[in-house]
C-alpha cells in the first residue's frame, strides 16, 4: 500500500521572523496609509445598507490607520505565547514532563465589515504561531485585500510563505460547504459579527469555534449611586461608540433612588442631546420623550444603534436575575457608593466582565491591558472575555524519557 503524500505543513515560524513581519506591516500600513483610506472609500461608497453599526465598523480613517499600526508594533514587542512552561513534572520512574504552550495551527477569521480585523486579529492568530484564514465580509473586500497584500509582502521580505496569511473569496454558499468539509486542515474558527453570522458558524462548523457572542450589556442604578458618576457613565457607554459590542443597551433604576425623577428627567435630556431613541417600561414611559416598552422581548435585544431601553427595579438581587435572564453575558456594571452592595453583584452577575462604578466601554483587550484582543467571547471555554495573545493558544505534553515502558 502506497500512502498519499500530504500537503506541505507550514513549519513554526521562529519568534524573531513573526516580530520581523508585524514591525515590516506597521511599515507597510504607515507608507500605505493614504492608499488604504482611498481603496476603502470605495467600500463606503459602495456599502447601499443601512445599518450605520455596520458602516461605523466599516469606514477606515487616519485614527484607524494608527490603531492597526499600534496594534501591530505592540504584537512585536511581546513576549512569545508559544512554547511557556505552565507545569512539570518528575516522575517517579525518571521521566521528565513538561506542558507547554502551543499553536493550534490553523485558524479561520470569519468576521463582517471590520478591515482592522485583518490586521489587529490576524496579527494575534499570526504572532501565536497559527496560520491564518480569513473570511471578510464583501462589503469591506477592496480594504481587505489591499490589507492581505501588504501582509504578503511582509511575509515574502523575511523569508515566509505567503500563505501564512490567506484570504478566502467565498459566497455563503461556498463558506458552508468549507465549514462543513474543509478543503485544508482548520483547527479553530473565530466568527466576529452579529448574532446571525454566529448561528450560521455554529450551525455548519465541524471544528471549535470560538464565540464571540452579543453585547445587549446593562448598567444598573443603585439606590446609594453618585448620581453625577452614574450620568457620566451611562452617556458614556451609550453614546461613545454605538457600534462596539461592549456599548451599553439597558439602564435598570432603583426605584428607591432619592430624587429618582430629577435624575430619570436629566438623564433623559442627556441622552436626547445624542438623538438617543428612549423606550421604557410603565414607570420610566411616563416621561416625556420615553416611548413605551410593547414586549419584553426588547430586554433580549441588542441595539448597536442610538436606541436604548430603561426600568424600574426594586433590588439588587432583583437586578442580578433580570441581568442573567436576558443579557448577552458581555458586559455589566452597577454604580453604587455600597462596596458591600457591589460585590454581591459583580460575584453573581454572570458575565464576561463586571463593572463597579466604571463605562462597560472598556470591555477591550487593548484597554484590558491585553495589547489587543482576537475578539471578546461569551463562552466560558476556553477563555471567556477579550482573548488576547497569550490565550490564543492550546497546550502540549513533553515527554523525556530513557526507555521506560509501564
Amino acid at each position: 500500500m502506497q500512502l498519499k503524500k500530504t500537503k506541505k505543513m507550514n513549519t513554526l515560524l521562529n519568534v524573531e521572523t513573526r516580530n520581523a513581519v508585524l514591525l515590516r506591516m506597521a511599515e507597510l500600513l504607515e507608507s500605505e496609509r493614504e492608499a488604504i483610506i482611498k481603496i476603502n472609500k470605495a467600500d463606503l461608497d459602495a456599502y447601499n445598507g443601512d445599518d450605520i453599526s455596520m458602516y461605523d465598523r466599516l469606514k477606515v480613517d487616519d485614527s484607524k490607520v494608527d490603531e492597526m499600526i499600534k496594534s501591530a508594533t505592540h504584537l512585536a514587542s511581546q513576549e512569545d505565547p508559544v512554547g511557556v512552561e505552565r507545569f512539570s513534572f518528575k516522575h517517579d520512574n525518571g521521566m521528565q514532563v513538561y506542558n507547554k504552550t502551543a499553536s493550534f495551527g490553523t485558524v479561520l477569521i470569519i468576521y463582517e465589515s471590520r478591515p482592522d480585523v485583518t490586521v489587529e486579529a490576524a496579527g494575534i492568530a499570526f504572532k501565536s504561531g497559527n496560520k491564518i484564514l480569513l473570511k471578510g465580509g464583501k462589503e469591506s473586500l477592496k480594504s481587505n485585500l489591499k490589507i492581505v497584500e501588504l501582509w504578503h509582502q511582509a511575509l515574502k521580505e523575511h523569508g515566509a510563505s505567503s500563505n501564512w496569511v490567506e484570504y478566502l473569496q467565498f459566497n455563503r454558499t461556498e463558506t458552508q460547504a468549507f465549514l462543513e468539509k474543509p478543503t485544508q486542515k482548520l483547527d479553530l474558527i473565530v466568527p466576529r459579527g452579529g448574532e446571525r453570522l454566529i448561528a450560521f458558524v455554529k450551525e455548519h462548523a465541524s471544528c471549535p469555534v470560538i464565540i464571540s457572542g452579543r453585547g445587549n450589556n446593562f448598567v444598573y442604578v443603585h439606590k446609594e449611586a453618585d448620581i453625577e458618576l452614574a450620568l457620566k457613565v451611562i452617556i458614556n457607554a451609550k453614546t461613545a461608540k454605538i457600534s462596539a459590542c461592549n456599548a451599553l443597551d439597558k439602564v435598570l433604576i432603583d426605584e428607591n433612588l432619592p430624587n429618582k425623577e430629577t435624575f430619570i428627567k436629566t438623564l433623559i435630556s442627556k441622552l436626547k442631546e445624542f438623538k438617543v431613541q428612549i423606550l421604557g417600561d410603565e414607570a420610566i414611559s411616563k416621561f416625556e420623550g420615553v416611548e413605551p416598552i410593547e414586549s419584553d422581548d426588547i430586554w433580549y435585544q441588542e441595539f448597536l444603534d442610538y436606541k436604548i431601553a430603561m426600568a424600574e427595579i426594586g433590588s439588587n438581587e432583583d437586578t442580578i436575575a433580570m441581568i442573567n435572564k436576558y443579557s448577552g453575558g458581555h458586559s455589566s456594571s452597577i454604580i453604587t457608593t455600597n462596596d458591600e452592595i457591589a460585590k454581591v453583584f459583580m460575584a453573581n452577575v454572570d458575565t464576561a466582565a463586571v463593572y463597579h462604578n466604571a463605562s462597560t466601554r472598556f470591555t477591550d483587550g487593548s484597554q484590558m491591558g491585553l495589547g489587543g484582543e482576537l475578539a471578546i467571547s461569551t463562552d466560558k471555554l476556553h477563555q471567556r472575555g477579550p482573548i488576547g495573545l497569550q490565550h490564543l493558544v492550546t497546550n502540549k505534553w513533553y515527554v523525556h524519557g530513557n526507555g521506560q515502558i509501564r
